[in-house]
Formats: C-alpha cells, structure tokens, sequence
C-alpha cells in the first residue's frame, strides 16, 4: 500500500517541528538543572524557595513542551518511514536511527535527573551539568548532517571546520562559566573584608 504524497509531506512537517520543539525543550531542561544545583549555594530559606519553582517549571517544561516533542517527532518519523520504507536499508538512516536511540536515552536520563533533583539527591555538579548539556547540540549536529547529506556524508575540511566549531562553543561555554564563577567568588571575598 503507497501513501499519497501528500501524508508525506505532513508527516515530515510535523516531524520537523516536533524535533524543534524537542530540542528546544532539551536545551532548557538542563540549563534549569543547573540553576537548580547552583540555587544550593543561596541562604537556606531562598535556597528552598528557588529550588520550589525550578522543581515545578523542570516538570511543565519535560511534560508540556519536551516529552509532546519528542512524541510528535518519533511518531512522524515512523510515519516517514512507512512512506519511505527503503530508507531503512540506507547507511545513513541506520546511523542516523542509532543517534536518535542516544537523544531518546539523553532525554530519559533527564527524567532521573529531574526525580534526584526534587529529591536533594543529585550529585551532579553546575559543571558536570554544563558538560552534559553540549551533548544535545552534538546530537542535533549529527543527524541533520546524516539527513542533509545522506551516504555521501562529508569528511572534507568543512566537517572538520564545523566540528571544531561545535567543540569551541562548548568549550567557551565551559570557559565563561568558570569566569563567571571565579569572578563571583572573588566579590564575596572582596566584600567580606
């Protein structure tokens, strides 16, 4: 049974806002982690008080906007592949379905994270947080080049010119974050003498 071209065209409209809502949702989700973690380092009572609201905005966030993502984007991608079945014995769609597979178990790990979070159990780090959250946008950098350029993937200079823009970014992000922190720690030294 073929689908008519135009399902194909819905599912794959649909599938791309629901990856944009996704990702959208993933790269706040852990950004509030980390203020959660670093709402710690505040006075008891406003201390509690912040790590009330993140608690509440983490939950509206991955229920409301990420998890409907990500369920809009893997039920139009598997209608993408009923349109498209022979996708499924392409290279590239097979590597792409393994990075997906990661960003599925990423988005999941953040569910427990969230849950130790509420809890006062995490034992993650602002830093380790900051670390893990780079991970979605090398996620998203994979599969839209798998997508873009198919089975002639790339391996010239303008690959490697992309991924070592990747890993500045993430690298001055850690960097600021450190700045910022250093320079934070040096006014509450200045202003306790």
């Amino acid at each position: 049974m073929t689908l008519p071209a135009e399902a194909y065209l819905w599912f794959k409209t649909l599938h791309i806002i629901g990856v944009v809502v996704w990702f959208a949702g993933l790269f706040y989700l852990v950004r509030l982690f980390i203020y959660h973690i670093e709402a710690e380092e505040l006075d008891t009572d406003i201390s509690l008080a912040f790590k009330d609201q993140y608690v509440l905005m983490e939950k509206r966030l991955a229920n409301i906007i990420t998890t409907p993502g990500m369920v809009i984007a893997v039920s139009m991608a598997i209608g993408l592949l009923a349109t498209q079945p022979s996708w499924l014995s392409q290279q590239w769609m097979q590597a792409k379905l393994v990075f997906v597979l990661g960003l599925l178990i990423y988005h999941f790990f953040c569910y427990r994270l969230m849950a130790q979070l509420e809890k006062g159990e995490c034992k993650w780090s602002g830093r380790q947080l900051r670390a893990l959250n780079e991970l979605p946008t090398l996620l998203l950098v994979i599969i839209v080049m798998l997508v873009v350029f198919k089975n002639q993937f790339p391996t010239g200079a303008a690959t490697w010119l992309i991924v070592g823009l990747v890993i500045f970014m993430a690298a001055s992000i850690q960097f600021y974050a450190r700045w910022r922190r250093l320079r934070m720690e040096n006014i509450n030294a200045l202003n306790e003498k």
